[in-house]
């Protein structure tokens, strides 16, 4: 009896140890998002850039896993629709640029 004691005993000791070490290690080398500055995702619009909404989506959430980068929607000869809603999508969302023509935005 006293030998399955120190057995659970012993068990019990090296899982509270493990969990210890490993939310020390977790908290050490995850203490903050890494933030990748002037990094840029382009989503290039032709047309009536059925899919633009979608993709903006998309690229939002890539977005929030790297911290400090910035969504760029390029026209790429897109209509007048299409425009119009990236011109709403770049006003509505902060970090978001909308080129028009062959510019590209400054830093």
């Amino acid at each position: 009896m006293v030998l399955l004691q120190d057995g659970i005993i012993a068990f019990l000791s090296a899982v509270g140890l493990t969990t210890v070490v490993w939310l020390a290690a977790g908290t050490v080398l995850h203490a903050g998002r890494p933030t990748v500055p002037g990094l840029l995702l382009v989503l290039p619009l032709r047309g009536e850039a059925l899919a633009l909404e979608g993709d903006f989506r998309e690229l939002r959430r890539v977005r929030h896993r790297l911290p400090g980068s910035r969504i760029v929607l390029a026209d790429c000869g897109m209509s007048e629709d299409a425009k119009a809603l990236a011109r709403y999508l770049a006003e509505r969302e902060e970090d978001v640029l909308l080129t028009e023509g062959n510019t590209f935005p400054a830093e």
